[in-house]
């Protein structure tokens, strides 16, 4: 069975090509015309590109994650849903990551792809430094196709050649993650050594910076995994590949050729990042490009304001209140913060929080006017509806209709990677942490504290997210980390490197409500927007949204007062084997040698 799946996946490989790249005949041969000059290996190289997550991908991959609240329960944390027989299609689309194939799962098409040119990229007629080039971005995209293999699943077989149909590493077992890793770290950095473009100003193309931010990323993953999950017994060289990750982000750093973008204010900046037509490139590295006259478009404003498309996701209340004020005082700091309703909570915050979610500010553009837009409970779940990735035009929610580009590396990341590999290495400056950590809440309007390092412990963060960390630096960088990078495409595994799997388990709960059949205005604009019922009322008021929250699925913490949860009912299960997803249970029947994750 794997043997015929892989000969299907070469003879779409060869029609693939013969469309795209023979314009010879038939009697010669496509080698010769691809890989004969530079400009056969670029039209090659191009289709490495392919194998790049969609924009889609990027917005999606956050779905599941321990800060939003969303339609349903993932299967993935269901107590006796998931397993290696699993085949949900509808939850194993872009917004949920399983084991069920593609490339970017059990899939191994694009690789047979990236080595069959490193294999037969040698010929005299090209210079070495050209086929170097072109070696290392065919070594790039390997190094990052197998490290999302070794996220997913730790040992995998590590294939350095294309394979023949009938070759005998077909059934094989899997190599250890130590070997992979190994492989992946010295493809990534010939990849930094080769590549020629410095710089690309469309932020489209593998630049060498590209380059040193999927190495920084790649071994900040690996670093913190082996640190904190020490049944590997790895603990001793997770140092290594913290200090490869630093030395990656320091390099970029150093380079000048990136900064913070600072051009639209503290109210503006931050969110001018994701909903520009064309990559900020001061922050961006790279990007997923978009442009409605190709019809390159993604939907993520279908997605984040539709009632039936998507899984209507939200961001649950815990997270919200890592949002810090903006003096640099935690908000739960504050007297009752957690009686405070949603137009409470928007005051004097850290300025990302109206700029990720609809708050009291919040306007969008209907028929050319502008209107004032709170959270719409006909859409979200908490009353925290993403903003991320939004176009502010109702025009533009109905479709896959959304032309801003989707960042895949950003400058504020490496920023990230570097502080937090510091810590870990114990190794963070007071300078370090005002270029970095600093530097970002500075930005964000936050005035004190960016100067120096925390030296006190917050409470909440310990208690509601890492109660096995107390360094207060650490936590601060995880807090940063999270508003940040929120619906980047990161968290999951974030989570899953600082082995707090816990986190999916939390309560899906979302804003204050005082008092349950009351309207609300929820953002004090003289406008009732929402009214939450125990029992609905006979008569109806146009455009007020009326909540349940006394059925099997949304309720208020203490009936008639308190927060907003949803899926309540819903039994959730964390189990430490599901730190990996289990090998596909077809190919394990047809290749026994490849085993099973542990628990599985």
């Amino acid at each position: 069975m794997k043997k015929y799946m892989l000969f299907l996946e070469l003879l779409i490989l060869i029609f693939a090509f013969g469309c795209d790249l023979e314009e010879i005949p038939r009697s010669s041969t496509s080698k010769h015309a691809v890989f004969n000059s530079e400009s056969g290996l670029q039209l090659y190289a191009n289709s490495f590109y392919n194998w790049l997550p969609s924009a889609n991908n990027i917005h999606q991959n956050d779905y599941v994650s321990d800060y939003g609240a969303r339609r349903n329960v993932p299967s993935l944390i269901r107590k006796g849903v998931y397993s290696p027989n699993y085949t949900d299609d509808t939850s194993a689309s872009g917004y949920e990551r399983v084991a069920l194939g593609g490339d970017w799962d059990w899939g191994w098409t694009h690789l047979r792809n990236f080595n069959y040119f490193l294999e037969n990229n040698n010929s005299p007629n090209v210079s070495f430094e050209i086929r170097n080039h072109y070696n290392g971005l065919a070594k790039f995209f390997r190094a990052w196709f197998y490290f999302e293999k070794v996220k997913r699943y730790g040992d995998v077989p590590w294939i350095g050649k294309p394979l023949d149909v009938d070759d005998p590493i077909l059934w094989g077992g899997r190599d250890s993650r130590t070997i992979v890793m190994d492989s992946i770290l010295a493809d990534i950095n010939y990849a930094i050594e080769h590549i020629r473009l410095e710089d690309d100003p469309s932020r489209t193309l593998v630049a060498k910076n590209v380059a040193r931010a999927l190495k920084s990323r790649i071994c900040l993953f690996e670093g913190t995994f082996r640190k904190y999950h020490t049944n590997y017994g790895l603990q001793n060289t997770a140092n290594f590949w913290l200090t490869e990750s630093a030395s990656a982000a320091k390099d970029i750093i150093d380079s000048g050729a990136y900064s913070l973008y600072t051009g639209s204010g503290v109210d503006n900046s931050y969110r001018q990042l994701f909903i520009n037509e064309t990559p900020i490139s001061c922050e961006i590295l790279m990007a997923i490009a978009c442009d409605l006259q190709l019809g390159v478009r993604h939907s993520a404003n279908w997605y984040l304001t539709s009632a039936t498309t998507g899984v209507r996701f939200s961001f649950i209340r815990q997270f919200i209140h890592t949002y810090l004020n903006l003096d640099g005082t935690p908000f739960t700091n504050q007297e009752n913060y957690e009686k405070k309703i949603f137009t409470e909570e928007m005051e004097g915050r850290d300025k990302r929080l109206e700029q990720t979610i609809r708050g009291t500010t919040y306007f969008r553009q209907k028929g050319g006017i502008l209107e004032p837009s709170p959270p719409a409970f006909t859409y979200t779940y908490t009353g925290y509806q993403p903003i991320k990735w939004v176009i502010d035009d109702v025009s533009v929610d109905g479709g896959s209709n959304n032309t801003n580009d989707v960042s895949l590396f950003r400058y504020a990341e490496v920023l990230l990677n570097y502080a937090e590999a510091k810590a870990e290495l114990g190794s963070l400056t007071d300078a370090d942490w005002a270029m970095t950590i600093g530097a970002l809440r500075q930005r964000a309007g936050i005035t004190g504290g960016i100067a120096t390092k925390p030296s006190v412990i917050d409470e909440y963060m310990q208690s509601v997210y890492f109660p096995d960390i107390n360094d207060p630096v650490i936590l601060e960088i995880r807090r940063e980390r999270g508003i940040e990078l929120a619906l980047e495409g990161l968290r999951f595994y974030d989570i899953i490197r600082w082995k707090r799997g816990e986190l999916f388990e939390m309560p899906w709960r979302g804003i204050y409500v005082p008092e349950a059949d009351q309207y609300v205005d929820l953002n004090n604009d003289g406008i009732l927007d929402v009214y939450f019922y125990t029992k609905k009322p006979s008569e109806q008021v146009p455009g007020i949204t009326y909540v349940n929250v006394a059925d099997e699925s949304t309720r208020l913490t203490n009936g008639t007062f308190g927060e907003l949860e949803w899926r309540y009912d819903v039994v959730r299960e964390w189990e430490d084997k599901k730190y990996l997803y289990p090998i596909p249970e077809i190919h394990r029947l047809t290749n026994p040698n490849l085993g099973q994750n542990p628990g599985w």
